[in-house]
């Protein structure tokens, strides 16, 4: 499985279908249908990101594709 941001294969599980990059520090989870990326706030809470590009993430078999989506 690759990072959905960074494309990175530094993947940690952190829970049922929740994972955590530690190239770029973020934290997601996976469903069917899409991915739900996460910052860590400095008190350790999730803090979803709020990009409506990301809607357009999909799960494809192991695999994370971005449609669409350029991120720097």
């Amino acid at each position: 499985m690759n990072c959905p941001v960074c494309s990175g294969r530094a993947i940690g599980k952190v829970g049922v279908e929740q994972f955590y990059c530690w190239d770029c520090c973020v934290e997601f989870t996976t469903q069917t249908d899409k991915v739900v990326i996460y910052d860590l706030a400095e008190d350790g809470s999730l803090v979803a990101w709020d990009d409506p590009a990301l809607e357009d993430i999909t799960l494809q078999g192991s695999e994370v594709e971005l449609s669409g989506i350029a991120i720097e």
